[in-house]
């Protein structure tokens, strides 16, 4: 849901010359959808307020707004117009007049490209604009924000420009007297939605290969992280792109979300959310117009350490396993399984690693973690470490509201359960917090059994230098992305999703592409007689 380069967690620091203090609101509004003025330590961040709807930022038909917070505070920083069922279908029909015309399906691939790319370096020019928003709506540090949001967001888009031209279909001599070939064009009219955890991420991720294919959207942000969409619709207007191609209606999940899942002219639908949320949409396709849908969806994901492991390596890339995005990451190894013959030197290692973690923050130099994105993910994390104490677990470290010497906000201590069985729901439900269950395992057959004991099936990891044992059990695994000796890496250019109750298609790389085409077949007579 982490959906770009997620390299090893460095022990960074933020650099002084570009650190945003905690931010100071200064908001300079006149009509309703006028850009709302944010000061950060003395730079000026312009950010649009209403639905991007046909190249121009509009007000929502019904009037009305919703608020955003700061997650570090817990305080509201911006209202924002807040769509509705009759803007969806505003959009919607923009998006069909626009596709159903000759400025964009029927365009120039190349043409297509080069303002995939236009967009990528107008992104570039305006990155640390991007990288404080983001980090002011989501909570994410600087390092996190600067290293892997932002520049993973404009690879992805130079990747999709170099594939708009390259979207190709075969030929086939091979039926006797026939000639044959395929396309491969446009669905039409997409609606995506997206998550709050990766809000700029998943944007390009979305957009991205519908538009070097030739689509048109109507996208959802999430209501708790609608800032940098915003932002970057601004970029697109600028970039070039043909009114109508990307249309973005900011609101809720029941009404906004619901009413592109259920549109009879949105052609598809691309979730990227809970597994909840994804059956609603799967079930709405089938209700509405068999509307055809791809869903990223939830992830418990198996960590495994094997004794002949580089246990400081792997206790680094374990600690960034939860660590990133704070445990918000449909991919975090959750569930930590380490030989019984260094479970004692790897939780000894591991538990300092994680107590090192800085929490506070995510504008200060020296944090590590940053604040829960919302009220509600907070609450929800810690309801979990209250059953996961009742289930009978120990709580080996943190477990409680980190003190951050702030009022407000959404901390939490990295957690380490212990004494964990398979059946506790804190080993079966994703938390989606900075909370790990470790246990112990004696063999292969064992571990992977453990591993596969899941509805998911989003990812998984390896540590060992045997790589014959690392090829047997990365082929055992029922996960879609599968690592050895390194967790929580992905790239733009391989494909992204999971197996079972983690979702239907795959994200990123190539097969993104067939996410946003149909395959027509084209059959010539070339001497067959008709049948008789």
């Amino acid at each position: 849901m982490l959906r770009t380069i997620l390299s090893k967690p460095a022990r960074r620091s933020l650099p002084t010359s570009v650190r945003f203090p905690q931010p100071l609101f200064r908001a300079r509004c006149v009509s309703t959808v006028a850009n709302h003025v944010i000061d950060i330590n003395g730079r000026e961040v312009s950010i649009p307020t209403g639905l991007f709807i046909n190249n121009e930022f509009v007000p929502a038909i019904g009037g009305n707004t919703f608020a955003v917070e700061d997650p570090a505070t817990g305080k509201e920083v911006i209202q924002i117009q807040e769509g509705r069922e009759e803007d969806v279908d505003v959009a919607v029909k923009v998006a069909r007049k626009t596709f159903e015309s000759e400025v964009w399906a029927n365009s120039n691939p190349a043409w297509r490209g080069e303002l995939l790319n236009k967009l990528a370096d107008l992104m570039q020019r305006d990155s640390e604009e991007l990288v404080a928003i983001e980090m002011l709506d989501t909570g994410k540090t600087y390092a996190q924000a600067s290293t892997l949001d932002v520049p993973g967001s404009i690879g992805t888009l130079r990747y999709y420009g170099g594939w708009a031209d390259k979207v190709l279909g075969l030929t086939s001599f091979n039926i006797p007297k026939t000639f044959a070939y395929t396309r491969r064009e446009p669905i039409g009219v997409c609606g995506q939605i997206i998550p709050w955890n990766f809000p700029l991420m998943m944007f390009i991720w979305k957009i991205a290969p519908a538009l070097a294919t030739g689509n048109t959207v109507v996208i959802k942000s999430a209501e708790a992280t609608p800032l940098s969409a915003l932002k970057v619709c601004e970029l697109i207007k600028e970039a070039g792109f043909p009114a109508g191609t990307v249309n973005l209606v900011s609101g809720y999940g029941k009404t906004v979300g619901n009413a592109i899942a259920n549109h009879m002219d949105v052609d598809k639908v691309a979730f990227t959310g809970s597994t909840t949320t994804g059956r609603m949409i799967l079930k709405s396709s089938a209700q509405s117009n068999l509307k055809k849908v791809t869903l990223e969806l939830g992830g418990k994901s198996p960590n495994i350490i094997f004794p002949d492991a580089d246990i400081e390596k792997a206790v680094e890339w374990s600690a960034w396993g939860i660590n990133m995005n704070f445990g918000q990451t449909c991919h975090a190894g959750t569930r930590i399984y380490v030989h019984e013959d260094i479970y004692d030197e790897f939780l000894a290692a591991y538990t300092k690693r994680m107590a090192s973690i800085k929490v506070g923050d995510n504008f200060a130099a020296d944090t590590q973690q940053g604040p829960q994105n919302s009220r509600m993910q907070f609450d929800k994390i810690l309801g979990y470490i209250e059953i996961g104490k009742k289930e009978g677990a120990t709580v080996h470290l943190g477990g409680k509201v980190a003190k951050t010497g702030k009022e407000g906000g959404y901390y939490i201590e990295p957690t380490i359960f212990t004494d964990v069985k398979p059946e506790m729901k804190i080993m079966k439900e994703e938390i989606f917090g900075p909370v790990v269950a470790i246990s112990k395992f004696s063999d292969e057959a064992e571990v992977l059994a453990l591993a596969n004991d899941t509805t998911y099936g989003l990812a998984a990891a390896v540590h060992t230098k045997d790589y014959e044992r690392a090829l047997r059990m990365t082929n055992g695994l029922k996960a879609g992305t599968a690592w050895v000796n390194m967790y929580n890496f992905v790239h733009w250019s391989i494909p992204f999703g999971g197996y079972k109750e983690s979702g239907i298609g795959r994200e990123c790389g190539e097969a993104a592409l067939e996410n946003y085409t149909e395959t027509k077949a084209v059959y010539f007579n070339m001497g067959l007689p008709a049948p008789r």
